[in-house]
């Protein structure tokens, strides 16, 4: 009888049958070496028995983890001939046995993100060079695109119902290419991030030394798995440093409540849109994050209202962390115990940080705001197939060139600015957008906006905001404006403010302001209604 995914499955080799065969021992062939698949598999059998993952079908102790990804690891073998293979999957556990299936053999893992459009995804099929996609059935029944490829690989076409055939992992060592994660960036095609073993054994333990994660605490975790933050820090982490995690494929908000709830979770980690839903869940009190020790908030500013309604009503306070794609991803978070209002915290460990005037190049001081630049172990290796990119992006000093404008303060503290490509030059004078959206998303009619440029025949450019209204709030413009005139310097108010039903956001919920200067550029604002 086949044994059917249905977003799980069932293993008829139950952990005592998997001891008995000898199974730890033909696994853990990794002794010293640096892999992430060693560590993870290290972790798993040091307590085989222990539930390590939960999703919305399931729960997976060690043994099953391994033994799922031995199974899956046989079917890439028999068919891929690429050093690449992609996987399409929601938030689940499948993600953790996909990619561990891969690093068996020795393959590099490109997470797909299946919230693009058709033709973007098939670029990074193509342009990643895999032959095979491994996915699930009740995802490509719900897409409107599937992408082409040599092999598609669907968990419910595998047989899970014996003992798979074991295998002695494949070395890999620091330098050893591990992942390939795509951003789509400001423009252009999405580009392809290459993180080694290194890099994110490099960022895990940096996390674990920074952070007391331990066997006793539990994520809830709902950022997708093809994006960083879900990759590293919702996957590998805990696998790796042993907490149980927990997942939902979907962001509900009373469903993340009782999860939290339900598995008395120790850590949330999500961006601000996240944490202002679960605001307005009406039934939720103090009791429902009782048991949180960490409540993080990144991906884009932390609204001054959402922080502050959080602790007003919940007790608990959100601290907020930082980091790229290309540093694997997380280089600052700030810890309960060092909160700082608007501070994403000090550097992780190893992580070097300098601002860097962007005119002079020259290094300044405490702050002083200029380009954040970082080097560090958990620095990518580069961007593939585009050397002129990976060489641009660092300076003579080996520094990776973030592209974002901060200042550190005299004990460490990173401030975010904001995107110097996004930067406004109005009158002369820099204008962040996120420094205006933090404004407006103050006004209690507002429940979020995003701030672009227009040229201006007399001051270069002005600001344009659009926004999104609070449940039942009348939409009145110039109350708005007035309320910018108050509490920002006149060349950062908004020459116009316009009312959206939704603001465009990405798949992890940032609002995406190149489709806000699209908008501008086909409508002229101030035309709009």
């Amino acid at each position: 009888m086949r044994a059917e995914w249905k977003g799980s499955f069932s293993l008829a080799c139950q952990p005592e049958d998997a001891r008995r065969e000898g199974l730890g021992k033909h696994v853990v062939g990794v002794e010293a070496e640096m892999s992430v698949h060693g560590s993870i598999i290290r972790r798993l059998l040091s307590h085989p028995f222990r539930v390590a993952v939960i999703d919305d079908r399931r729960q997976y102790n060690g043994i099953e983890i391994i033994v799922a990804a031995l199974h899956v690891a046989h079917a890439i073998d028999r068919v891929c001939k690429t050093e690449t293979v992609a996987m399409l999957v929601p938030s689940s556990g499948a993600a953790p046995i996909i990619a561990l299936a891969a690093w068996l053999l020795g393959k590099t893992v490109v997470p797909l993100n299946f919230l693009l459009k058709g033709d973007d995804l098939q670029y990074v099929v193509d342009h990643c060079g895999a032959d095979t996609i491994v996915s699930i059935d009740a995802l490509l029944e719900h897409m409107d695109f599937t992408p082409k490829c040599e092999n598609l690989i669907t968990l419910e076409a595998l047989n899970f119902n014996r003992l798979p055939p074991l295998r002695v992992p494949a070395r890999s060592q620091d330098d050893d290419l591990a992942v390939i994660l795509y951003t789509s960036g400001t423009s252009g095609r999405p580009k392809g991030v290459m993180l080694t073993h290194g890099n994110l054994q490099a960022n895990v333990r940096q996390l674990m030394s920074w952070v007391d994660f331990s066997p006793k605490d539990t994520l809830v975790g709902v950022l997708p798995q093809f994006h960083c933050f879900g990759f590293t820090v919702l996957t590998l982490l805990p696998l790796i440093s042993g907490p149980r995690v927990v997942y939902s494929a979907r962001f509900l908000p009373v469903k993340v409540i009782e999860l939290i709830r339900k598995h008395r979770a120790t850590a949330f980690i999500g961006i601000p849109a996240m944490f202002n839903a679960l605001l307005k869940v009406k039934d939720a009190g103090p009791h429902d994050f009782q048991t949180l020790r960490y409540a993080v908030s990144g991906g884009e500013p932390l609204p001054d209202a959402v922080a502050e309604g959080f602790e007003q009503r919940f007790g608990v306070t959100l601290n907020e962390g930082y980091g790229l794609t290309e540093t694997a991803p997380v280089t600052n978070w700030c810890r309960p115990h060092e909160y700082r209002k608007h501070s994403v915290g000090r550097a992780l460990p190893g992580i070097e940080e300098r601002i860097v005037d962007l005119e002079s190049g020259k290094v300044l001081g405490p702050g002083s705001e200029g380009e954040l630049r970082i080097k560090g172990p958990n620095v990518m290796w580069g961007y593939f197939k585009a050397d002129d990119a990976t060489a641009a992006s660092f300076d003579e000093a080996g520094f990776f060139r973030t592209g974002d404008m901060a200042s550190i303060d005299g004990d460490g503290h990173l401030f975010i600015a904001g995107r110097i490509k996004e930067m406004l030059i109005v009158g002369g004078e820099n204008v962040f957008p996120r420094e205006v959206e933090r404004i407006i998303d103050r006004h209690p009619t507002v429940a979020a906006s995003g701030v672009v440029g227009i040229r201006d025949d007399v001051r270069g450019e002005v600001p344009v905001a659009f926004v999104e209204m609070a449940d039942g709030a009348a939409f009145d413009e110039q109350a708005i404006i007035a309320y910018c005139r108050e509490h920002l310097p006149s060349y950062g108010v908004p020459r116009r403010i316009c009312r959206l039903d939704s603001l465009p956001r990405s798949a992890i919920g940032k609002i995406m302001r190149r489709d806000l200067k699209a908008m501008v550029e086909e409508v002229d604002p101030f035309e709009m209604p």
